[in-house]
């Protein structure tokens, strides 16, 4: 809050209320919470003198005047780089200035404290060609209730204006509908033409003016420091004197601390990314050059690490914030327009070189607070000379055990912290005693429920699921408690005793199991009989006609079987029920009750309702696994390697989760696999490394007191081995008062996470449009939130301003509004297809989802032409590129992998001879009846091994690899044209469309 001075000018503070209301909680799950409220005024500088104005603002709403030029004119379809393809004239390319120009400006220090820093913005500048300058009509100048606010250092005397963009505002989600530009670009070959199931939006008024000659006279060139420079430094205006109530980074990352005294007042410079918008030489159309947006090209998308400040924290793999700045009040808090809250992998893979401490109390208990039930951590502290603790979470002094207490030293460290790793490290894991058990430990179940019927027979699918299945049977966890059982059902249901003996059930009203305690065996003790079994099972039915699925009566023969002991049911489904009871909503309650996971693996070239089969493995912490039209030769790899991983990756049984918070805060709302048993625990009766759980943060109090927040989530669960064990994470954050630090501590990662499950669960009520409107009106209402933030103290007409920490925002938020389970009309994906990447978005680790989202696009001939004998290494391999046809060069071979599938595109002019040594004597056929394997050569060799680095370096699942050549369509449209993100294709925004619309909505007032 700024002081009074009486030499200088009073600006008004931010009014108390908003004049608009934000929708309630109930519309739906990205309504912002609460009213919106200003907060404290952010410390205004002075504005320096206005400098003269060539640039011109978007225009608020209503038609362009002043010609019937429309104002808005389609970009030209991308293209490839084919040499044998003129390039444009030179008149028509886009301005360039170099990418992400960084432009110091002066930061204004406050009198006896220390200089503040505001978090890195970009902007968007509207920048006319060489030579042009743009004048907008009068009626597009800014109205008198928001004036313009120069940049620079003050005139001396000069009175600043005021500006009401300081007024928080809000709007519900409907109030921007989504523009949709009206023209389309097919895939090559094919005739343009609008989709019959969505209606298409009137086309875009752009808000980007030109001068269209209706204006009297032109302004004279800017003179503004934030002009780009091609490769030269300008130095800062001078800094003017400080203005009172500005605090500096780190007071605001220590709240409660005061200035620091005697530091020198020197100014510090804001870093600014500046993209170049302007419009094309000869032209009115107005656009950005792409290749100055902001792209995660260089790695993944890393989150925001508090390190520093909180070196004890648990690894962000575990436990990641969607800002690492907690809100300290309720306005704040409705200020926030995008997700607050968490994503947790409890079990995520330790960090390379790193393993989880076991820490065990026995024959005592585990160590914990009596009032939050919090277990003890490194931000506990000790006092009392060690009798006591205090607990971070809810402050409470507790008594120390004897036979865990020590000698504090001078600093107040216990003496054997060292040997202590529960007070030193934030992830551990606590060996939990008796009174943590329900019931004894059970041992790992695995239960196969197999479809036999004759299309089951033909895809070649039993044979793989029984040949994998033998091939793991040493590697499954729990050795040698692990017990086993089987069976198969088409319109009858097949029991296996193991003698080895089948039992038939054919009364599907009545179900019943046949000698139930014979048919879990033990693995060790059965061994051999199990491997005869796996080995006759494919034979067994290789005849079989039978058309029917007794889905259903199979389903609950296998919970009557399971529901003594637990453990992981595999469903492997060809076929859409016909036979029995057919409802499934009574079984997942069943399932967790009885603490039995669920994972569907269907195949299938016909309707399976993954719809009805997901929700098994949604409310059990289960997966879904889709093979859409599986073939014994393309698809056999994929399947043994992912049902490989799911039967031998370290799982947690009869789990349970919670997570606790400091006092004031709360999570509200959870999204994922599990079943919610009471308000904050969450019910699983399996997990795995490979599962996420997000959670929406709330506040209980107008206002936290407390500089810090802590966080604790507690994995109680049975481990393969038999012991119960807790897995316990514990972080901490900083609360803070200002808007400006919650966006610089943003974690893109964990945001876009959190949008992701919330737009999947919208489209179970709502309609994929509307789902895709929430998406982008969070975006703009966060920028446009941002925006106001800075109105006064920056010049922002013409600009686009973002966080630096959020500035891959729009292309993810794109990106998710072209995914599968999004995009286009209910018409433009197959259902099946559809909710099976539903439910697998709605568990996947952040890096995964992130890369599924904007995957990888590398270009292979120029490393494979290199000679190494080196082994293959992804860093030897081209950076990435853009997600546009633009990258594409037809003398290239390039590789696009989103993390579940390769496709290797075979430019039309590439060098005949990579061809044929990459494909051998099937270099000239079809390539979608091409199968990629081995040559006896060395681009061949070098090639397969670059594939097998890529599948290790995430090996939760097998990407399948496809190859197309250009122009083979459809297979080139659907498998990679339509996955370009950045493109333009069918009904689909561009990025650089996206962008405008985006910006032209952020300047509505």
């Amino acid at each position: 809050m700024a002081t009074e001075n009486s030499g200088r000018p009073r600006f008004p503070t931010r009014p108390t209320t908003s004049p608009f209301a934000a929708p309630s909680q109930a519309m739906s799950p990205f309504s912002s919470s609460g009213l919106v409220v200003g907060s404290d005024p952010s410390s205004f500088r002075p504005t320096p003198p206005a400098t003269s104005q060539s640039t011109m603002p978007f225009s608020s709403s209503g038609p362009v005047v002043g010609s019937g030029t429309p104002s808005f004119r389609p970009m030209p379809p991308a293209r490839f780089s084919d040499p044998s393809v003129p390039a444009p004239p030179a008149t028509n390319t886009p301005l360039t200035v170099g990418p992400f120009q960084r432009f110091p400006t002066p930061q204004i220090p406050t009198a006896g404290q220390a200089p503040s820093r505001a978090p890195p913005l970009g902007q968007l500048p509207i920048r006319p060609s060489a030579g042009q300058v743009t004048a907008p009509p009068n009626s597009f100048y800014p109205q008198p209730q928001r004036p313009f606010v120069p940049m620079g250092s003050p005139q001396q005397g000069a009175t600043p204006a005021t500006s009401s963009l300081n007024a928080s505002q809000s709007f519900s989600d409907s109030s921007f509908p989504v523009a949709r530009p009206n023209f389309q670009l097919p895939f090559p070959g094919y005739a343009s033409k609008q989709s019959s199931a969505e209606p298409q939006a009137p086309p875009i008024q752009s808000s980007f003016l030109t001068n269209q000659g209706n204006y009297a006279h032109a302004l004279p060139a800017p003179s503004s420091p934030f002009v780009a420079h091609q490769g030269g430094y300008v130095p800062p205006p001078p800094v003017a004197a400080p203005l009172p109530g500005v605090l500096s980074r780190d007071q605001m990352q220590q709240p409660g601390s005061g200035p620091p005294i005697g530091s020198s007042i020197q100014g510090l410079a804001e870093d600014f990314c500046s993209l170049s918008l302007g419009a094309r030489t000869g032209s009115l159309d107005i656009g950005i050059d792409s290749k100055e947006l902001p792209r995660p090209l260089d790695d993944h998308v890393g989150p925001k690490s508090l390190a520093e400040m909180y070196p004890m924290n648990c690894n962000p793999r575990y436990l990641r914030f969607t800002t690492n700045a907690i809100p300290s009040s309720q306005s704040l808090v409705s200020r926030w327009h995008l997700p607050l809250g968490a994503v947790v992998c409890p079990l995520a893979e330790a960090p390379s070189g790193e393993e989880v401490a076991i820490v065990n109390f026995s024959p005592s208990s585990v160590i914990r607070c009596r009032r939050c039930r919090a277990y003890v951590n490194p931000y506990v502290t000790f006092t009392d000379s060690g009798r006591k603790f205090r607990c971070n979470i809810c402050a409470l002094l507790n008594d120390v055990p004897s036979e865990y207490y020590s000698q504090l030293d001078a600093t107040g460290r216990r003496i054997d912290l060292d040997q202590r790793p529960e007070l030193t490290k934030g992830t551990v894991e606590f060996v939990a005693p008796a009174e943590y058990m329900v019931r004894p430990p059970m041992p790992p179940v695995y239960f196969f429920l197999i479809d036999v019927s004759i299309s089951a027979v033909r895809s070649g699918m039993i044979e793989v699921v029984a040949q994998t299945i033998r091939s793991c049977l040493d590697e499954l966890p729990g050795f040698p408690r692990t017990q086993i059982g089987f069976a198969t059902f088409d319109s009858t249901i097949h029991f296996y005793n193991m003698k080895p003996q089948m039992m038939v059930v054919s009364d599907l009203e009545d179900i019943f199991v046949p000698l139930p305690d014979d048919l879990l065996v033990n693995l060790s003790e059965s061994r051999s009989v199990v491997e005869t079994f796996l080995e006759s099972l494919p034979s067994m039915f290789q005849d079989n006609v039978n058309l029917e699925s007794a889905f259903g009566p199979a389903l609950k023969a296998a919970f009557m079987l399971m529901s003594q002991l637990g453990g992981k049911l595999l469903i492997f489904q060809n076929t859409l029920p016909s036979l029995g009871v057919g409802r499934l909503n009574k079984w997942p309650l069943n399932f967790r009750k009885y603490q039995i996971s669920v994972n569907v693996y269907a195949f299938s070239d016909k309707y399976t309702d993954i719809a009805s089969l997901g929700t098994l493995a949604k409310y059990t912490a289960g997966q879904v696994y889709y093979y859409p039209r599986f073939q014994l030769a393309t698809h056999a790899e994929k399947l043994r390697h992912e049902l490989r991983r799911d039967l031998t990756r370290e799982t947690a049984w009869e789990a349970v989760l919670r997570i606790r918070c400091g006092k004031g805060v709360r999570f509200t709302s959870y999204h994922g696999n599990f079943m919610l048993r009471s308000t904050d625990l969450l019910a699983l009766p399996a997990v795995d490394c490979d599962k996420s759980f997000a959670m929406q943060l709330s506040l209980e109090e107008t206002l936290l007191t407390t500089p810090t927040m802590y966080f604790q989530a507690a994995l109680l669960y049975t481990a393969s081995c038999g012991e119960r064990r807790i897995r316990v994470h514990t972080a901490a954050a900083p609360v803070v008062a200002e808007l400006g630090e919650m966006y610089r501590q943003a974690d893109i990662g964990a945001i876009v996470s959190l949008f992701s499950r919330l737009a999947i669960e919208k489209t179970l009520a709502y309609k994929l449009e509307e789902a895709r409107n929430s998406v982008q009106q969070r975006i703009v209402k966060a920028l446009r939130e941002y925006r106001t933030l800075y109105a006064v103290q920056h010049r922002l007409m013409g600009k686009m301003i973002y966080p630096e920490s959020l500035k891959f925002l729009p292309l993810y938020g794109l990106a998710l509004c072209r995914s599968t389970p999004l995009r286009g009309g209910y018409s433009d994906a197959p259902l099946d297809e559809r909710c099976a990447a539903g439910y697998t978005m709605m568990t996947l680790p952040i890096t995964r989802l992130l890369k599924l989202l904007y995957p990888s696009l590398n270009r292979l001939d120029e490393y494979l032409l290199k000679a190494s004998t080196q082994t293959a290494d992804l860093k030897n391999v081209g950076k990435r590129l853009p997600l546009t046809a633009e990258s594409l060069d037809s003398r290239g071979l390039y590789i696009y992998d989103d993390g579940f599938r390769f496709v290797i595109w075979f430019g039309r002019v590439l060098s005949p001879d990579i061809a044929m040594k990459i494909l051998g004597a099937d270099f000239a056929a079809e390539l979608s009846k091409v199968t990629l394997c081995e040559h006896d050569n060395e681009m061949s060799r070098k090639l397969m091994g670059l594939l097998k680095k890529f599948r290790e370096s995430d090996p939760s699942y097998y990407q399948l690899c496809q190859l197309v050549r250009q122009g083979e369509q459809p297979r080139e449209g659907f498998l990679l044209l339509a996955n370009l993100v950045e493109d333009q294709m069918g009904g689909n925004s561009s990025y650089v469309d996206w962008m405008l619309q985006i910006q032209r909505q952020v300047q509505q007032s």
